[in-house]
This record gives structure tokens, C-alpha cells and sequence, in this order.
């Protein structure tokens, strides 16, 4: 679903609990922000995204739902689920193969976060940009 109110932007897409819909997903959250005129953005939120979703898809529970949105000063990328598991930044060695999602969010955006829902069990995992 996508909405678009005096210059800001939003669109979401609940996703199945498979992992094959990672990247139709970096697909569309890459159009939206070149839509959006945002497109110095799009490999980092393409990353972003593919990172958090990994996360939600291998960790979390369903339903897993991805949000992208201005709010006329930064872009907000947020994926939310419904298992208990908080991401956590590991402190791993140059070999490991898994485990450098989150710091790669980190690095990747100005800002980032968890966020428990507060209507039912699970989090919110976001990152935002400050808009140019």
C-alpha cells in the first residue's frame, strides 16, 4: 500500500514468512525511494533492507511487515515481526561467515533502532537517513 500527503511519503508491504520474497522486496523499496526522488539512497536502502528482512525471515515470527516513509526531513526503513528475538551486533572475527547484518545497518544509515510493539509480542527494526 503506498500513500503520498503534502510531500511525504509512505508505502508498506506485508510480507510472506519465505525467504524468496527478499529480493522482490529490495526491488520494491529501491523503486519507491527512485519514486520518491531519493535515489542518492538507493544501495544503502537496498541493503538495509536485505539485511533487516534477512533477520525477520530467519529469526523472527510471522506476519513481517516492510515500511518505507519521509517525514520530510529523513527516510525511515523499518521491518517489523512477531518473534521475541532482538537483533543484537555481534563482535565476530574476519572468517565468520553470518552475523554482520545489524553492523552493516549501522554503518550503511545515520540513525537505527529496535522498538517493541506495543499492540502484540514482537519488535520493530528500523533505520533512517536525513534527507538531503
Amino acid at each position: 500500500m503506498s500513500e503520498m500527503t503534502d510531500g511525504v511519503h509512505s508505502v508498506y508491504w506485508d510480507l510472506p514468512q519465505d525467504p524468496a520474497i527478499a529480493g522482490k522486496a529490495r526491488a520494491m523499496a529501491g523503486e519507491a525511494v527512485d519514486t520518491w526522488g531519493i535515489s542518492w539512497a538507493h544501495d544503502d536502502v537496498v541493503t538495509v533492507v536485505g539485511e533487516l528482512l534477512a533477520n525477520a525471515l530467519t529469526h523472527g515470527e510471522p506476519p513481517v511487515r516492510l515500511s518505507l516513509w519521509t517525514d520530510r526531513r529523513h527516510l525511515w526503513v523499518q521491518v517489523t515481526d512477531h518473534g521475541a528475538r532482538r537483533p543484537r551486533r555481534l563482535r565476530l572475527d574476519v572468517e565468520a561467515v553470518h552475523g554482520r547484518g545489524m553492523a552493516i545497518v549501522a554503518a550503511l544509515a545515520d540513525d537505527t533502532g529496535v522498538a517493541p510493539l506495543t499492540d502484540s509480542p514482537g519488535k520493530a527494526v528500523w533505520a533512517c537517513w536525513r534527507l538531503r
